[in-house]
């Protein structure tokens, strides 16, 4: 339960002067985010909803009345009222509201109570207020006009007033004939009263009072009151300056009076902010607004002038590239024209492109070209300077300039060549001019700022020709600082230069695409930017660093694999294990670099770093980066060996059911044939006895390779100790005699088992052409017991009988599956007696070749032997013999 010291009431005062009660709760007083300071907090005692929360303002008067009532005006008409249970919880939130205000709690009012003036009152009512008499323009009122001026100023009423009283009188021409009268009796205390005065009224911050002082007739005395400051000794010889030392020049005659009053006007409106005037405090700096927005748009007239007068700007770009144009007087061209080019900065957009459009048409960048060519830097620097701020508008506008210039112009001569070349060449040990045309280079080359119309895509043409024509201007000092394995020049200018470009291409590398990817390649930018790392400036090491972390930041594999074939983290690993264990900008930026490797999981990189510096990192236990590398890479081998082993399997039984048929499935020649109609016998004979052909070449070609396996063990087994196997009657050769229903027959005389010779070298057989058929054929002819070749594939277990017998047997029964073609054939014995797992053939008489099984299982042979024996389904002779 909440302590009932801080129960409140929380009270507010209605339109009619009474007080309402906004419920019952506990006040807190804490710090509020949302209103940035202490704040008064009651929350309600039923739901918990906060009732109230007020901000303690340092100005707001709190009262506290009868030891348990707190008041206070939190705006105007909108007060409040807290009402305690207790006295202690009111002293409480008293003695806190009394801390933030930093007053003492034993009073009863934290702000005093101040009677409104006379002259509030006038300003709470603007129209009563009554206009300001100004004393008499004397010598004698000068401190009490000083006085006046510089009592008005808090008041904007006031100073409303006085403006007006001031412009009406014609108040400022008398005080400049009093400056005159007091400068000429050298009256030093009354100079001191008028520059306060002339600085009340520039604080007046009053336009047209600005127009009055700034006129010509009076501008060099209004400067030369404000030379008499009182806070400095002697006074500052301003009018002597402007008149003696800084020149007018005219660097193309002005037909236009008005503009060159304007010109005059605004160079000494701005010497007096600039110069004259003292820096403004911090309350004072808004109140010379109007002198800023004075300058601002004479700036814009001149502008405007300037561009409207085209005979003026046709002559000064005539002189401009004139080649009779004396080098001095195109100094001053260039600088007038730079000077033009800032002053349109204060244009608004619609009146800027105009602006730059025009400059354009009269061939701005063509004299910029010209002069950039010129040995002058005075020169060189203010077409630079005129050069950014065409680019800073309108990049495109140069891009396209660039694109039709090289049509007709050589490389060295292109504008934008120009200006690498002043980047390289720079003069200023600190490269500030380089800094500069570094940032133009960029905008140039920023694809965010590119368009893409219908007509031409502007990033694919410009980049393609950036890179064919200037890339290599851009690059060459870093590829001549790396000619050998450390720079050839490591001074700091050359450093920072080089840091410059590294910049710069970095920034391409993150926003081009194909372009830098082939120029990173074929010039072999990477190895070359490494060659950085043995530098003696850290900051060329990080910028080397840095070039390199974007690339490998891309994760790309056309860049991985450009690392790996060349070796590529050598520099790196090198300047890594060189560093040692100093604690810096560079280990940390190479840690990042293969924690990043990691965290990422670029595989191909993880690899590398492993297979390649494994020895050398292994020492490195400060972080957990490379001791995680391995670790990762081992689970990976690892994961890739069972992976290796499980394909093996897989392809191994792939293989095996791909090759491996079934004994009672029918190959394709059976399919077609039993497909054919009963009714068509005569019609399919020329179809079915093409497929017998082609499958009689199949299984001669077989055959012949049976008998080259059976000699291959025949050669084995002499050589050890089993017994020899043999086939008797060796000598004799066998005739195959096929008929198709059509009667049509089909002999074949097989070469002597003797020398049967390899499938190439065997001689052709007679009246059939030789197949190679291939190793996995299922269909296989088998021999008769006469000695004849039965078309079944079988062995056949009694002699053929006549064409037309209907016990031919069937090619359903082709041959048992092979899950290897190249099965070794079995023969019987020399003495008659099969071998182990030979099938023998009910014709006693017959020893030779015979077709056997796969090796799956002795249940498929049985099988086999008995379909051997089954007569076939009474379907129709396919073969009659």
């Amino acid at each position: 339960m909440a302590d009932t010291r801080r129960r409140v009431k929380l009270y507010m005062l209605n339109e009619d002067r009474q007080w309402d009660d906004r419920g019952t709760g506990h006040v807190s007083s804490a710090y509020v985010e949302r209103l940035r300071g202490m704040s008064l907090q009651v929350r309600s005692e039923t739901d918990g909803s906060i009732l109230l929360e007020s901000k303690i303002q340092q100005d707001t008067a709190y009262q506290k009345q009868q030891e348990t009532l707190i008041v206070w005006s939190e705006a105007d008409n909108y007060d409040l009222a807290l009402s305690f249970q207790e006295k202690a919880g009111c002293d409480e939130i008293w003695e806190k509201i009394c801390q933030v205000q930093g007053k003492d709690p034993s009073v009863d009012i934290t702000q005093d109570v101040v009677e409104e003036s006379e002259d509030e009152r006038f300003d709470d009512m603007p129209d009563a207020a009554p206009p300001i008499e100004l004393p008499p323009c004397e010598t004698s009122k000068l401190e009490e006009i000083a006085e006046l001026f510089s009592s008005v100023l808090p008041s904007p009423i006031r100073r409303e007033k006085l403006a007006v009283a001031i412009e009406a009188e014609g108040y400022i021409r008398k005080l400049v004939d009093l400056f005159h009268m007091c400068e000429d009796l050298e009256n030093i205390e009354g100079l001191h009263h008028l520059y306060e005065i002339f600085k009340s009224i520039f604080l007046l911050n009053k336009n047209a009072l600005f127009e009055i002082m700034f006129s010509d007739d009076i501008i060099f005395d209004i400067i030369g009151v404000l030379e008499y400051d009182p806070s400095s000794p002697t006074p500052t010889r301003h009018r002597e300056y402007l008149r003696n030392t800084a020149k007018f020049k005219e660097v193309v005659p002005m037909t236009n009076s008005e503009l060159e009053t304007k010109i005059h006007q605004t160079y000494r409106v701005q010497y007096i902010q600039d110069v004259i005037l003292p820096v403004p405090s911090v309350f004072e700096e808004n109140m010379l607004s109007s002198l800023s927005s004075f300058i601002f748009f004479n700036k814009v007239e001149i502008v405007s002038m300037i561009q409207d007068d085209v005979k003026f700007l046709t002559t000064l770009f005539a002189q401009l590239t004139g080649e009779e144009t004396d080098d001095n007087h195109r100094r001053d061209l260039v600088l007038f024209l730079k000077e033009f080019c800032t002053f349109s900065q204060t244009l608004q957009q619609p009146n800027r492109e105009s602006f730059y459009k025009t400059l354009s048409n009269l061939g701005i960048l063509t004299s910029i070209e010209i002069i950039l060519g010129l040995d002058d830097e005075k020169m060189k620097l203010a077409a630079i300077d005129i050069f950014s701020y065409i680019v800073e508008f309108s990049p495109s506008m140069v891009r396209d300039f660039i694109l039709h210039e090289s049509i007709s112009v050589d490389d060295e001569d292109l504008l934008i060549n120009l200006v690498i070349e002043q980047m390289v060449n720079d003069t200023d040990p600190e490269l500030g001019g380089a800094v500069q045309l570094i940032g133009i280079l960029r905008l140039l080359l920023d694809p965010e700022n590119m368009m893409a119309t219908a007509s031409k895509t502007e990033k694919s043409e410009f980049l393609s020709f950036f890179y064919k024509h200037s890339m290599h201007v851009l690059a060459a000092p870093l590829f001549v600082n790396t000619t050998d394995n450390k720079p050839s020049r490591d001074d700091y200018q050359t450093a920072q230069l080089l840091s410059l470009i590294l910049e710069l291409l970095t920034f391409c590398v993150e926003h081009h695409t194909y372009h830098i990817k082939n120029y990173v390649i074929t010039k072999d930018v990477l190895r070359r930017v490494l060659v950085l790392l043995k530098s003696r400036h850290s900051f060329l090491v990080l910028c080397a660093l840095r070039f390199c972390r974007k690339i490998v930041g891309l994760k790309e594999e056309f860049y991985n694999r450009y690392i790996i074939k060349e070796n590529l983290f050598r520099p790196v690993v090198d300047a890594f294990l060189a560093n040692g264990d100093r604690y810096n900008l560079i280990n940390s930026a190479m840690i990042e670099l293969f924690e990043f490797i990691k965290v990422e999981d670029i595989k191909s990189l993880s690899i590398y770093i492993v297979e390649t510096f494994q020895k050398e990192l292994e020492g490195v236990k400060y972080v957990k980066t490379f001791e995680i590398l391995k670790v990762r890479y081992e689970q990976q081998r690892d994961r890739n060996r069972d992976k290796h082993t499980f394909d093996s399997h897989a392809a191994s039984v792939m293989r095996s059911s791909r090759f491996r048929r079934d004994a009672r499935a029918p190959d394709d020649e059976e399919e077609i044939w039993f497909s054919q109609d009963d009714d068509n016998d005569d019609d399919s004979s020329p179809q079915v006895s093409e497929i017998l052909r082609s499958k009689i070449d199949s299984d001669i070609d077989h055959i012949h390779r049976l008998w080259e396996n059976k000699k291959a063990k025949e050669n084995q087994s002499d050589v050890g100790d089993s017994p020899p196997r043999a086939l008797s009657g060796t000598k004799s050769s066998i005739n195959i005699s096929i008929k198709t229903g059509s009667n049509s027959s089909l002999s074949s005389l097989l070469s002597s088992p003797d020398s049967p010779g390899s499938r190439s070298g065997s001689p052709p057989v007679s009246g059939l052409e030789s197949s190679n058929s291939p190793p996995h054929s299922s269909s296989r002819s088998s021999l008769s017991a006469n000695g004849n070749i039965s078309a079944t594939g079988k062995v056949s277990n009694s002699p053929l009988t006549a064409a037309g017998n209907t016990a031919t047997s069937k090619t359903a029964h082709a041959t048992s599956p092979t899950s290897n073609a190249a099965a070794s054939p079995r023969v019987a014995g020399s003495d008659g007696s099969p071998s182990a797992s030979a099938v023998t053939t009910k014709t006693p008489g017959l020893k030779g070749l015979v077709d056997y099984p796969d090796e799956d299982s002795e249940e498929e042979e049985e099988e086999e032997e008995e379909e051997d024996v089954i007569s076939p389904s009474p379907k129709r002779p396919r073969v009659g013999t």
